[in-house]
């Protein structure tokens, strides 16, 4: 039984799209493919000086994008780091590069005894599923897939629908041209939910303000938009995002992993030309992974996965372990909209009032955020 989420999301709008992740600067660590054994990262610095978290192997395997993909990634690798740091236990980290890597890279991480194995992203599920099945004594948590059900799997998954609003609602408050756009990189729930919550804050906005405020690159109702078909070809995120800023849109919002970097690279050549466009990055804070688009970041739609995998670690290190989804949401602090950094000053008082109000009202109910791809 899933852990109960609180808030919901209704409402119908045009296409959009979402931006992705960052660079988090030095990394000291890894590239391990597969066929390579897992690099090994030890423990240090424990703060319970617990002999069990000693001998404690947390392991992650990462999607084809890497650790280094400035988004989901990256912010889970560097909770299990953190992770180390706080706890003292050890570590392993696999990097797939293709889909092929997948299987041979978790089979690792069970062969070397990993306690718990966090895979990022909804493509590992099935290999996720077929490793845990054969060894029912390892515990996994998989990131952004809830179709597995099986003891030793825990879903991670975020009503993203939620801090998407908030940002739709600030992207459609600071538009000049009336129009504000998103694309996603594949057309799945993982994204799409995303898009959903953005397009739904831009119609509340009008509602609100008795506004008009267009939405490209995605229509709730139809659940269709603009789609690079891609996650990993970077030019796409530009050619998607040239396409918006040339339909009007002065606001964009990719949902497509690195691509997210193709939008800022579009955006900033715009902006040289003359355009005044802003960009919402999604999964970590871009402000901070990302610093190269500082001055044209308006806000970022956050999913807090290092958290989540903290406290999962830390859950199964106390014998608390369970396969119940964690639902990450506005109320628990799993999802967030970013703080708007140097572009504070475009974002009115006004707005920023309605934006609390907002927020207070999604936790409690009383606006509803209802995505058909939003966690059940």
């Amino acid at each position: 039984m899933e852990e109960p989420l609180k808030n919901h999301i209704t409402g119908t709008f045009k296409r959009g799209a979402t931006v992705g992740t960052v660079a988090l600067g030095a990394m000291a660590l890894l590239l391990t493919g597969c066929g390579q054994a897992p690099a090994p990262a030890g423990g240090g610095g424990s703060t319970s000086g617990n002999a069990a978290a000693a001998n404690y192997l947390g392991c992650i395997v990462s999607d084809s994008g890497g650790f280094d993909d400035q988004s989901f990634n990256q912010s889970s690798y560097e909770g299990l780091k953190k992770t180390v740091a706080d706890t003292g236990i050890k570590m392993k980290e696999a990097q797939s590069t293709t889909k092929a890597d997948f299987e041979p890279n978790l089979n690792q991480m069970a062969n070397a005894g990993c306690n718990l194995t966090f895979t990022v992203g909804f493509l590992l599920a099935d290999a996720t599923k077929k490793v845990a099945t054969a060894d029912p004594k390892l515990h996994f948590a998989i990131i952004d897939d809830n179709s597995i059900k099986l003891p030793n799997v825990k879903p991670i998954v975020y009503d993203t629908a939620q801090a998407a609003f908030l940002a739709g609602y600030t992207a459609a408050s600071v538009s000049k041209t009336g129009k504000v756009g998103t694309f996603g990189g594949i057309n799945i729930p993982t994204v799409t939910i995303f898009m959903d919550g953005f397009a739904e804050g831009v119609a509340y906005y009008n509602k609100q303000q008795s506004k008009n405020v267009q939405v490209l690159g995605w229509n709730v109702g139809t659940q269709q938009g603009l789609f690079a078909n891609t996650f990993d070809i970077i030019q796409e995120g530009t050619k998607a995002t040239n396409n918006l800023i040339g339909e009007g849109a002065d606001v964009v919002m990719p949902v497509a992993g690195p691509l997210g970097k193709g939008a800022g690279d579009a955006i900033l050549a715009a902006n040289k030309g003359g355009k005044d466009v802003k960009l919402v990055w999604v999964d970590s804070d871009g402000y901070l992974t990302a610093p190269t688009y500082k001055s044209i970041l308006l806000t970022s739609v956050i999913k807090t996965m290092g958290d989540a995998v903290e406290t999962i670690v830390k859950d199964d290190l106390a014998g608390k372990y369970s396969a119940t989804p964690y639902v990450g949401t506005l109320d628990n602090g799993g999802v967030a909209m970013a703080p708007f950094h140097d572009l504070d000053s475009a974002v009115s008082a006004d707005t920023k009032s309605q934006l609390d109000t907002i927020k207070k009202g999604i936790i409690d109910g009383s606006i509803k955020v209802e995505s058909k791809s939003s966690p059940k």
